[in-house]
Order: structure tokens, then C-alpha cells, then sequence
């Protein structure tokens, strides 16, 4: 329970009325809470070696795999059912068994497939992978260089408890769908999972270490759950899923990924233009992530603070906060971090200092540290377009015009396979800023693909 006393659905995040005593909301409760509903289980190897289910499988036709699916069931599961499960009305299922055209787009195609437990081995396309780890950088930038601390030796990790590992992994899934092809195309899939699966596990009988394992785990679907809300442009959404995660947090007694979700307020905050807001979450935050031992996570919290002090165009408070958060930044690759940190590298970093410094006017700086935004990790396409365009918009700014066109024009092409708000945002903030261009004529010819794309009216 927040400090406001308010309890929040543990589906959708919405406030939950004083005189209803569950978990859900009335529209939660109505679509997922029924007794008697059938769920999606694993499936043993005589399942999948089944003449019906081998043929359908051979097909390469996910539509009739689910035919072969449901009437495989005894009794045969109803295409509502099933609908349920994936997110998809009754028609919708049938229009996709009918089909005489197999789906081709892999994000649906791996939650469908995450979400029905089939096996890869009898797929025919990959599941996502654990991300790789990252390599990280044992020196600053060199702005605000600092030396560097030997290594440390490394922590053996205990074994989670049970129930753990497979909440765990369905996130490691939808996160790698998230970053890769944006929060709209599996967003509904957490919301289910979230309310028909995680919700009812949560109150099962546990204590001790396996509750507040499993109450953490809960935590980073949630936080997940509010990126991708937020990734979509429901703001609203986003907060509620973030604030129920952080009250999560407080009560597992995890204070380092209570900063985390702190942080991510102030991330929200600070890309909504409410530097105020920003602040004071990210202060927060480090003051929560100051006794974590984490010194990722305290670099994050500082540079969460400099952005927000950028936008109130305070310049030295700023710079001092980004000065913090790179110094810290130098003593992270000697840390072992947790698995919902592992994004914040050196290009995250670097992303984030071009940010402030765009804010603050030194552009050659932004430019700088955009262009150094852009060495990052294979699997995170949302923000390699979110960095390549704010290298364009820096660009833009500095007048260097046939390269923002060429880099915005780049932006535009990876916005292709993205199902993201967040993305159109980027790409009209770099057409906003190349406006006072418009008359030349490569800048009008890239207003027109980005007409045609969506991104700008005509």
C-alpha cells in the first residue's frame, strides 16, 4: 500500500474502490477472474509428437498449429478460450486458422508462442535469447575523467526459489519483444499474463526469502508493464504501473530496485518537459540508491537529476550531477549488477548526457556524446532509433544539415519495425527542428518520407 492508502489493481494498476475487498478491478475481475477458466500449461513430449500437431507444425502456419492445438484438447479448447489467452477476440482466432496466408510478424509469433508453451525444438522460427552480456567500459568519458579502481572479485549468486524462474523468464521475453519491436506489440500479452497468471500466484501461501523473491519478480513485470505503457503514449498507465511496482519494492525491502523505479519516474517525468517533477523523483532515487552499494544504479540517479536540472536550465547544478554520474559510472564494470540493470552501459549513458547537454545549449558536446550513444548492444532497436535521432536533432540545431537529413533519414528507417509512441516523438522533435531548413530541397525531400510514413501530416 502507497502513502496514499490507495490499493491498486494487480492487473491493470487502476485504483481499486474502497469497498472492493479483491486484487482486481470490476473489468479485470469480469475478463480474467471467472472460476473454472482454463489456462495455457506445458505440454509433455507425447503432446507434441501427435500426427495433428506434427502436421500442423510442418505447415509453418501458426493459424492452423492453433486448430490443431484446440482440438487436441479434451475437451477441444473454444477459439474464445484460446482468444483469451492470446489477446485476440473469437474472430480474430478464426480469421487466423482460415487463413490462407501464414502470420509473418515475429514479435506476435513469439508471444503466442511464449504464451502457449511451445517448445522452440518444434518451432520454426527462434525464440528470443538471453541478451549477451554487455561489455563494459572501465574508464570515463573523458570529460569528466576520473581513474579508474582495480577490479573486484566477483559474488556467487544463490539459486532462486521456486516459482521464480518461470515469472522471471516470460519477463526476460517480453523484454527482449519490448526492445526490439517496441511496447505496442506485446503490451496486451503482460497485461493477461499479469492478471491471469502473476496476480492469482501472488497470494499463493509463501514466506520468507521465496515471498520476497516472487514479490520482487512481480515487481519487474510491473515496471516492464509501465515502460511499455509509457512506450505507447499512456502515461497514465505507465505511472500506475510503476508506483505499484515501487510499492512492490517497499514491501519485498528491496531498496535498490525501489531507486530503479524511482528513476524511471524521473525518466518519465523528464520526457514529458516537467523538470520540476524530474527532480524531485530522481533526488529520491539517489538518496535511495546512495546505500545499494550499486554505483550503476548511483550513476543513474545522478544523470536522472542532471537531466531534470537541464531542463530547468539550471547549467551548474547540471554539469556537477553529470560529473557524479560519469565518476560513478568509472566503479560500475567492476560490479557484478542485477539482471534489470544490465541496459545502462556506456551508450545509455553517453544518450543521457546528450540529452542535458542539448538542453543546456552545448551542442558540440551533445554531439559528441550522441555520436558515442550509438556503440551499443545488438537488441536494442527502439533505442538505437531513439539515439540516432536525437543525433539528428542535434545535428539540426547546429546547422550541419545534409547530416541530420541523412541521419534523420536513417531514424526513419529503423522506426519501420517499431510499434512505438515514443519513436513518432523522436522523429517530429527532429522535423520540428529542421523546419527553419524547409526550403531547401533535401530537407523537403525528407519531409515527404516522413509524410508518407505517418510521421507528419499533410
Amino acid at each position: 500500500m502507497g502513502a496514499t492508502g490507495r490499493r491498486s489493481c494487480e492487473g491493470c494498476g487502476a485504483g481499486l474502490a474502497n469497498d472492493n475487498p479483491g486484487t482486481l478491478c470490476s473489468p479485470c475481475s469480469r475478463r480474467f477472474g471467472r472460476p473454472g477458466m482454463r489456462r495455457p500449461t506445458a505440454k509433455d513430449d507425447e503432446f507434441w509428437r501427435r500426427p495433428a500437431v506434427t502436421e500442423a507444425l510442418r505447415s509453418r502456419h501458426f493459424g492452423q498449429f492453433l486448430h490443431a492445438y484446440r482440438h487436441e484438447h479434451r475437451p477441444a479448447l473454444t477459439q474464445a478460450e484460446v482468444g483469451r489467452w492470446l489477446h485476440l477476440t473469437q474472430a480474430q482466432v478464426s480469421r487466423l486458422e482460415r487463413s490462407a496466408s501464414p502470420p509473418s510478424d515475429l514479435a506476435k509469433l513469439t508471444a503466442w508462442a511464449t504464451t502457449l508453451h511451445v517448445p522452440e525444438r518444434v518451432l520454426w522460427f527462434k525464440l528470443p535469447e538471453s541478451a549477451p552480456a554487455k561489455p563494459r567500459a572501465t574508464t570515463g568519458f573523458g570529460w569528466f575523467s576520473v581513474r579508474s579502481r582495480p577490479p573486484r572479485s566477483g559474488s556467487v549468486g544463490l539459486p532462486d526459489p521456486i516459482d521464480v524462474d518461470s515469472l522471471r523468464d516470460m519477463t526476460t521475453t517480453f523484454r527482449q519483444l519490448d526492445n526490439r519491436f517496441g511496447g505496442g506489440h506485446a503490451r496486451a500479452m503482460v497485461s493477461t499474463y499479469l492478471v491471469e497468471e502473476v496476480a492469482p500466484a501472488l497470494h499463493r501461501s509463501r514466506t520468507g526469502a521465496a515471498l520476497q523473491e516472487f514479490v520482487v519478480a512481480v515487481a519487474e513485470l510491473n515496471q516492464l508493464a509501465g515502460w511499455m505503457a509509457y512506450d505507447v503514449g499512456d502515461t497514465m498507465n505507465g505511472r500506475r504501473h510503476l508506483h505499484r511496482a515501487l510499492q512492490l519494492c517497499q514491501k519485498a525491502g528491496d531498496s535498490a530496485l525501489a531507486a530503479e523505479m524511482l528513476a524511471g519516474m524521473s525518466h518519465q517525468a523528464a520526457h514529458a518537459g516537467n523538470g520540476p517533477v524530474s527532480v524531485s523523483l530522481a533526488q529520491a532515487a539517489r538518496d535511495t540508491a546512495s546505500g545499494t552499494g550499486l554505483a550503476a544504479l548511483v550513476s543513474e540517479t545522478a544523470v536522472m537529476e542532471a537531466h531534470g536540472l537541464a531542463l530547468l536550465r539550471e547549467k551548474r547544478a547540471s554539469i556537477a550531477a553529470l560529473r557524479e554520474a560519469e565518476q560513478a559510472y568509472t566503479r560500475a564494470p567492476e560490479q557484478d549488477r542485477p539482471t534489470w540493470l544490465a541496459y545502462y552501459d556506456e551508450a545509455y549513458l553517453a544518450a543521457k548526457m546528450a540529452h542535458c547537454l542539448r538542453e543546456l545549449g552545448e551542442l558540440e558536446q551533445a554531439e559528441r556524446f550522441a555520436r558515442r550513444s550509438l556503440e551499443m548492444t545488438a537488441g536494442y532497436e527502439r533505442g538505437r532509433l531513439f539515439n540516432t535521432a536525437l543525433l539528428a536533432s542535434i545535428l539540426a540545431d547546429l546547422r550541419e544539415v545534409e547530416q541530420a537529413c541523412a541521419v534523420g533519414r536513417e531514424a526513419l528507417r529503423l522506426a519501420s519495425s517499431l510499434k512505438s509512441a515514443r519513436t513518432v516523438g523522436y522523429l517530429r522533435d527532429f522535423a520540428r527542428r529542421l523546419q527553419r531548413h524547409d526550403s531547401l530541397p533535401v530537407v523537403a525531400e525528407l519531409g515527404e518520407e516522413l509524410r508518407a510514413a505517418g510521421i507528419l501530416e499533410r
